[in-house]
């Protein structure tokens, strides 16, 4: 009895979380602390904050990953979830590991626009575009993460003569198309952009650099 408790407890998946980026939902664990134990299977159920029932993840029953995507199943997104886990090994079922309460419009991290930059001789024009959630709309293209957030735009100019490459804020707002001017000809600028979400509080890590000469 012992060595079965032992087992039971030993395989039993640690650290079970969500993350998430534009409500991309994935369901994250650690395996328990048996190191040694050989052919550990995982199954992960799901449920609404509030229903009684489980609902089981058909592709991550009897998984041998540390992760679950659980996007689909979690799509309302101003609705609270559970995952939970538990593992299989020798025939051996430990106990489930339960997730914290997720609810995907407060918790998912937003990712940073994509630019592309057209320049002139003096000035440069960026187009912006706000990260795309995994949901459809009817006619197949992706949903822009501005239909669910109040989002604005922050656009940072790096002057590459500069000793220290200081990242000034040129520009926040909603706007799609920027025009950068007062640029000095043949001086190399790089441009970062990130989302912000005021109502959250909280910024996308930066884009990828764009840099160029004018």
């Amino acid at each position: 009895v012992l060595e079965y408790q032992d087992l039971q407890d030993s395989i039993k998946p640690q650290k079970v979380e969500f993350h998430s980026l534009n409500f991309n939902n994935t369901l994250h664990w650690q395996p328990g602390r048996a190191r040694e134990a050989r052919d550990v299977v995982y199954f992960v159920q799901y449920k609404v904050y509030g229903q009684s029932t489980w609902q089981n993840k058909d592709d991550c029953w009897g998984i041998q990953n540390h992760v679950c995507d659980l996007t689909i199943e979690t799509s309302d997104i101003q609705e609270p979830y559970y995952g939970r886990v538990r593992a299989l090994s020798a025939g051996v079922y430990s106990n489930w590991s339960l997730s914290c309460r997720f609810t995907p419009w407060q918790e998912t991290m937003i990712g940073p626009p994509t630019i592309t930059v057209v320049h002139s001789k003096k000035f440069i024009i960026l187009k912006l575009q706000a990260p795309r959630s995994p949901y459809k709309r009817k006619k197949g293209s992706k949903i822009p993460m501005t239909n669910y957030y109040d989002l604005l735009y922050q656009v940072f100019i790096i002057n590459n003569l500069l000793e220290k490459q200081h990242k000034e804020l040129v520009y926040e707002g909603k706007d799609k198309v920027i025009k950068l001017e007062d640029l000095r000809p043949g001086t190399s600028y790089c441009i970062v952009a990130k989302t912000y979400l005021p109502v959250l509080g909280r910024s996308s890590g930066d884009s990828s650099r764009q840099c160029t000469v004018l």
